[in-house]
């Protein structure tokens, strides 16, 4: 049995290396959709988690997982070896910035180069980590062809990029439509017939893996300039004496021609902040600067500086110094409503403000601790004697766990970056983008 007719009939056993925010939920929906799968990761935890069937990313069901594990569709290991006993390779590894903003592309080296002992002729192998145009053909195409595979040949190669939405209550990876690029005709097409056994969304074949590559740079460039744009517009409305949320409901009610975008505290999420730099990184190669791109971070990267900035001014107005400040931070993941941490504005806005002197303290239903260097904080119960203990009760994230009435009713002065308080007409709060008129 071919390739092909082993995708089609769904017996083909799959490995995901990386069982993280991207890779176990695709691991699970491969395995709901009855093929049999395997789970690769260093992490010894993620593997027994996998193993007993205990969930740790919020966007899968529990049951969900329970139910493949138990059915023996879906388990987890550490050794490489597995490579060997199966037809689909995908690979989901993190895929970081370097503190000079550049691509850091180890992770996707390193799991290749363990597992090139183990491929073997008619595996299809699928990179879904986001990263630069020319990564699966420049990085992992040399690697197996140095094997003696031939590509589109012996194996297949094709690049499918993430689109994870943590905590999207509607597009989960089961129904988002996919886009595959493979690095011949017949890898884009039998990495296609793969995912058109497992999801609902529409695969959309593209010509190569550096358009797929790019496809996913595109998405999240048009978010992180469009987001600067708007929070550039919400500090220059504080100077108006503009709202800038009304500017935004009023525009949005134009039916074309216009989307909507918020501004905030900061970018957040292993996403928007970084994957645009990919591509900065790589234009250089071609003696090409990304402009857009650049401007983008800098206004983004200035917002947390922006919100430490203008809460020492309203604690200034009420005749207190930012230093000695008891300071509460209502919220610390990224986006609201998920437990996911990396790159939160937050924490550089509770770094900032320790390094300021303020007396920090936080609280978000989804974080219970938060252990990463000078920040080694538990979260606060929130009623009214922490409230009310507070100079000042900073919203920088808006869970809807959180009773808004209840923060704006106890605290003395309440800075809200995320329009959480949209609604409540209380002297005590000020909103970020919206200036004294």
């Amino acid at each position: 049995m071919d390739l092909f007719d082993k995708i089609r009939s769904r017996s083909a056993r799959v490995a995901v290396i990386g069982l993280g925010y991207v890779g176990l939920p695709l691991a699970v929906e491969k395995a709901k959709a009855g093929f049999t799968v395997v789970g690769l990761d260093r992490n010894p935890n993620r593997v027994m988690m996998v193993n007993h069937g205990e969930n740790y990313i919020p966007d899968i069901l529990a049951s969900d997982l329970a139910h493949v594990v138990e059915a023996g569709k879906l388990s987890a290991v550490q050794d490489f070896e597995v490579i060997n006993d199966v037809d689909v390779v995908t690979i989901c590894v993190p895929t970081p910035l370097d503190k000079n903003k550049q691509p850091d592309t180890s992770y996707i080296e390193g799991v290749v180069d363990q597992s090139l002992p183990h491929l073997h002729p008619g595996q299809l192998i699928v990179l879904e980590s986001t990263t630069y145009p020319g990564t699966t053909e420049e990085v992992i195409k040399p690697r197996i062809e140095a094997r003696g595979l031939q590509i589109g040949r012996d194996v297949f190669l094709a690049f499918s990029p993430e689109r994870v939405d943590p905590g999207n209550a509607h597009y989960k990876t089961k129904n988002t439509p996919k886009v595959v690029g493979g690095v011949t005709p017949k890898c884009t097409e039998v990495a296609t017939a793969l995912y058109e056994q497992i999801l609902e969304g529409e695969v959309f074949p593209v010509s190569s893996p550096r358009v797929a590559e790019m496809t996913k740079l595109l998405e999240n460039i048009f978010r992180i300039v469009n987001i600067s744009l708007v929070n550039e517009l919400a500090l220059l409305c504080e100077k108006m004496g503009i709202d800038i949320w009304e500017v935004i409901a009023a525009a949005k009610t134009k039916p074309f021609g216009f989307m909507p975008f918020y501004p905030g505290p900061g970018l957040g999420g292993h996403c928007i902040p970084l994957d645009p730099f990919y591509l900065s990184w790589k234009a250089k190669e071609y003696d090409f600067t990304t402009r857009f791109i650049e401007l983008a971070g800098q206004v983004n990267d200035a917002m947390p500086y922006h919100i430490v900035e203008r809460a020492m001014e309203l604690l200034n107005e009420h005749g207190k110094p930012l230093k000695g400040a008891r300071v509460l931070l209502l919220g610390m993941a990224y986006k609201k409503d998920i437990d996911d941490l990396r790159e939160s504005p937050a924490l550089k806005i509770a770094r900032l403000l320790l390094d300021r002197g303020a007396l920090l303290s936080y609280h978000d239903p989804h974080i219970p601790e938060i252990h990463q260097g000078e920040l080694q904080l538990a979260s606060l119960p929130l009623d009214e004697q922490a409230l009310k203990a507070a100079d000042l009760v900073i919203i920088t994230t808006s869970h809807t766990a959180v009773d808004y009435n209840k923060v704006v009713e106890n605290a003395s002065l309440v800075f809200d970056t995320r329009n959480a308080t949209q609604g409540i007409d209380a002297p005590n709060v000020v909103r970020l983008g919206v200036g004294t008129p």
